[in-house]
């Protein structure tokens, strides 16, 4: 469940199968039935293990990181989704009164360094590419796009930090 190149993936899988097929041992002789997996990555598995060193109480954190990221529920169809009841099968094996884990940290402030990075990394490609684009096809989507953009509070307070000088922001 979830993308392998997320931070929080689950994988749920009938184990005596795997057996049976890999080492030709019986459904019937299998120990583990079903098997279902948690892999973190980078914050999320830090998150983790802190939680684990800090309360010594595996199945604690395992079940609330699930409670926090899996649910499942009875559809009705007379209800919005997120006023559906959980699954009766799925509360008993996450269990009564369950916590969840939250695996992250308040983000990072919004800061013009941020956003560079973020236009570095995720962004400067694509615009490389529709730039590329309107070159060949002698276009202008790339300026148009700009020029009809929107900027919100959050960006024209960047722009003003950028614009002013260290005197005119120390009093």
């Amino acid at each position: 469940m979830g993308s392998l190149k997320s931070e929080v993936y689950f994988c749920i899988y009938e184990k005596d199968y795997e057996q049976y097929a890999k080492n030709n041992i019986p459904l019937e002789k299998a120990e583990v039935k079903n098997r279902f997996e948690i892999r973190l990555k980078n914050e999320r598995a830090s998150h983790a293990v802190i939680d684990l060193l800090t309360r010594q109480d595996v199945e604690k954190t395992a079940f609330e990181i699930i409670n926090r990221y899996i649910r499942f529920v009875d559809r009705d169809e007379n209800k919005r989704r997120s006023a559906w009841s959980m699954n009766q099968q799925w509360a008993f094996f996450i269990g009564k009164d369950r916590g969840t884990l939250r695996l992250t940290t308040e983000p990072e402030p919004y800061t013009f360094e941020r956003t560079l990075n973020w236009l570095r990394h995720q962004v400067a490609p694509t615009l490389k590419m529709i730039g590329t684009i309107d070159q060949l096809n002698q276009t202008a989507i790339l300026s148009e796009l700009i020029h009809e953009a929107k900027l919100t509070e959050k960006h024209e307070k960047l722009i003003e930090q950028q614009y002013l000088t260290r005197e005119d922001v120390i009093l």
